[in-house]
């Protein structure tokens, strides 16, 4: 048994702080949660004493690709580095995020089975794991990667990453099934250009055909999967929120269309901005992509805005490894310092809201009893200073299904 105490608690429930608080762990989950001295445990219990630290429970990124390194062709065709040596990049980010504190990670694209596996198994640190495997889209769309000579990649298809490519409504249920199969827990499809993609085929582009949209979150939801769909702008975006899906990321031009508002609000349709890697594009090699970075910057933070105020769930999610991997919560800095919501707010998006856009919410994404005890402790307040939860020496205190995977307090 674990009894943290002396913590300021913030639960993700949306309630408010809780000073002096206790939390009880026995194995892998929270057995009680309340305010000394009214909660009594047993005198050979381990004590960890968090006084002067928040704690809150695990921070999770919905929108992530822990696989890749680089936005360039090598990376994304997996040719920049021998496999064996990209699989111990990626053990080493799996467990950098977790020693940050996100203690749940949705995966966009890039990460197959096996690391799933080995971080339940225990081979090798890192968060919970939501995979996609490989985003589906149609013959020239994003996952119709080309050189500019239009060469397709020169390596065999692997086993566990299928191509994402998918023509009409029948090879497209065909194409969610064949993900299903290889272990993906989510299908992520693309509905529009994106800001980093070939010229021509920009953010207000489409991709699918409603038919095609259609068919395939109608087979993901027979499969019992969500889809994240990738839908910037356009008919596109309009496309993906009328055919069902089940959160929209990037939409940076979603206040173009503000009637699809009211219309996620009410088919609860989450949010994911992702706004720090447009903060990496506006300084972007390419000119193009720089430019359009720049270019729908006021549109999507408006959108961010407006989608807060109709009572969108506006959840956190980076995009990050397209440049790296820089700490997750850049994206809470930005969602705060950027678009100006209230700290409180962006904690639950990483938090609470989270864990329900995962359709996790049974386990983890609040502190209440029953829940896993996915438990981070941090040095500071973040709802007086966000950026705390950037730096590494901040992390004190980092539990994921109970096992202390960080304690530097």
């Amino acid at each position: 048994m674990k009894v943290l105490t002396g913590a300021t608690l913030f639960d993700g429930t949306g309630a408010q702080p809780l000073e002096n608080a206790v939390v009880i762990v026995e194995n892998d989950r929270i057995l009680e949660v309340g305010v000394a001295p009214s909660i009594s445990f047993p005198a050979e219990a381990e004590v960890f004493d968090l006084k002067g630290l928040t704690l809150l429970p695990g921070l999770i990124d919905v929108h992530d690709h822990l696989g890749h390194n680089d936005y360039a062709l090598m990376d994304r065709w997996e040719l920049d580095a021998p496999n064996s040596y990209r699989h111990i990049r990626t053990a080493n980010v799996l467990e950098e995020v977790l020693d940050m504190g996100y203690t749940a990670v949705r995966d966009g694209g890039g990460l197959d089975i096996g690391f799933k596996r080995a971080v339940s198994e225990g081979l090798i640190p890192g968060p919970r794991l939501s995979l996609s495997l490989s985003l589906i889209s149609p013959t020239g769309g994003l996952s119709d990667i080309r050189t500019p000579s239009f060469h397709c990649c020169p390596r065999p298809t692997s086993l566990t990453l299928p191509s994402g490519v998918a023509d009409g409504p029948d090879a497209v249920r065909t194409k969610v099934r064949e993900m299903c199969r290889l272990g993906a827990d989510v299908i992520k499809c693309a509905s529009t250009g994106g800001a980093s993609s070939r010229d021509g085929h920009g953010p207000l582009d489409r991709e699918f055909n409603k038919d095609e949209l259609e068919a395939l979150v109608d087979e993901a939801h027979k499969q019992g999967r969500r889809v994240m769909c990738h839908a910037l702008g356009g008919p596109g975006l309009r496309q993906a929120v009328e055919a069902g899906v089940d959160s929209i990321e990037h939409g940076t031009y979603l206040n173009r269309d503000p009637e699809l508002f009211s219309i996620m609000a009410g088919q609860n349709i989450y949010y994911v901005p992702t706004l720090l890697v447009y903060v990496f594009h506006r300084d972007n090699v390419r000119q193009e992509v720089k430019i359009r970075a720049r270019t729908l910057y006021n549109d999507h933070i408006q959108s961010v805005q407006q989608a807060q105020d109709a009572g969108v769930k506006v959840v956190a999610g980076t995009d990050s490894g397209g440049w790296g991997h820089p700490p997750n919560a850049g994206e809470l800095e930005c969602l705060v310092n950027e678009a100006g919501l209230d700290t409180k707010q962006v904690l639950l998006a990483a938090t609470g809201i989270a864990a329900q856009c995962l359709g996790w919410e049974k386990d983890i994404g609040t502190i209440e009893k029953g829940k896993l005890a996915d438990l981070l402790a941090v040095k500071g307040d973040p709802l007086k200073d966000i950026r705390i939860l950037k730096s590494k020496k901040n992390i004190k205190l980092v539990l994921k299904g109970g096992a202390i995977h960080r304690d530097t307090r």
